[in-house]
């Protein structure tokens, strides 16, 4: 497999090497950098371009493999008609590592933003070769709690509403401003962003997702019983909701941190990439973090 190097950001699939589960779609998978493997999952809306920023300070010391979710960007989705399960998901990302472990003779790490470290959470509990992972306001919403979603009870409605309209722009702007909680400040530079285009053309993947947020495969009780050490990171101007949902999965996991990123909301990875990154190599690099055992 060809190595990209990391100081440039990966625009193709290597086309060679791919992943797909049993039954499932092909998951494109865009390898850079060089040294121990870093799978990255992104959330909710993206695909892997949303590492553009903080992707290119990780390859500097570890070998990416960023992947684009079923349904976005070069990979395939689900049959036609078939239900959308958040399991298939989990099962999409363990063919992706088993298949990075058995190249690189190694467990692999997994990063996952929002909806992408649930993502990584599952998988966790279904191979061996995830070796630690961080989690970025990936935990599910608390059970006594509000979901994501319901910072307005009508806000997926009014998303779904416009996606059958065909103004995915406005559906996609109603999802940051509404659920994901973006002033519009940061939302006005956002939609300036030249991958606006591509995130609204996923937004219809972005509903079906938050219909699957309270799967119980997908739960707190379900995620919390990974056992492999897991960071999560937790932006100090985000939502209460996002930092309710990290305290209870933090309580509820074996080897567990949290780390929290000071003027952060939920996109650091953008926003704050030097200290994201380095929240990730102290955790990675940290002589305590050892391996558990299952």
């Amino acid at each position: 497999m060809t190595r990209r190097e990391p100081t440039s950001w990966p625009a193709e699939p290597d086309r060679e090497f791919g992943a797909r589960s049993p039954g499932g779609p092909p998951i494109a998978i865009f390898p850079t950098g060089d040294g121990p493997p870093i799978a990255l999952v992104h959330g909710a809306t993206a695909d892997h371009t949303t590492w553009r920023t903080s992707g290119p300070l990780l390859a500097r010391r570890h070998t990416l493999y960023p992947i684009d979710r079923r349904g976005r960007g070069e990979s395939g989705d689900g049959h036609l008609g078939e239900p959308y399960e958040i399991d298939r998901e989990f099962d999409d990302l363990v063919a992706v590592v088993d298949a990075v472990a058995a190249i690189d003779r190694q467990p692999v790490d997994v990063v996952g933003h929002s909806y992408g470290g649930r993502i990584a959470l599952g998988a966790a509990l279904r191979t061996p070769n995830i070796r630690r992972l961080v989690v970025y306001e990936g935990a599910p919403p608390v059970p006594w709690g509000r979901g994501y979603q319901d910072a307005d009870a009508g806000a997926l409605r009014r998303i779904e509403a416009l996606v059958a309209t065909g103004d995915r722009d406005e559906a996609l702007a109603t999802f940051m401003r509404e659920i994901v909680g973006m002033p519009e400040p940061d939302l006005a530079a956002f939609r300036a962003d030249p991958i606006w285009p591509r995130r609204a053309a996923a937004v219809h993947t972005t509903i079906r997702e938050l219909r699957a947020e309270t799967s119980e495969a997908a739960s707190l009780a379900a995620l919390g019983g990974v056992h492999q050490p897991v960071l999560q990171i937790l932006g100090g101007d985000s939502p209460e909701p996002f930092a309710e949902a990290t305290r209870a999965l933090d309580a509820r996991l074996r080897n567990g941190r949290v780390v929290t990123i000071a003027g952060a909301r939920h996109a650091a990875h953008h926003t704050h990439a030097p200290q994201f990154v380095a929240a990730i190599e102290a955790f990675l690099g940290d002589p305590d973090v050892a391996d558990s055992a299952p």
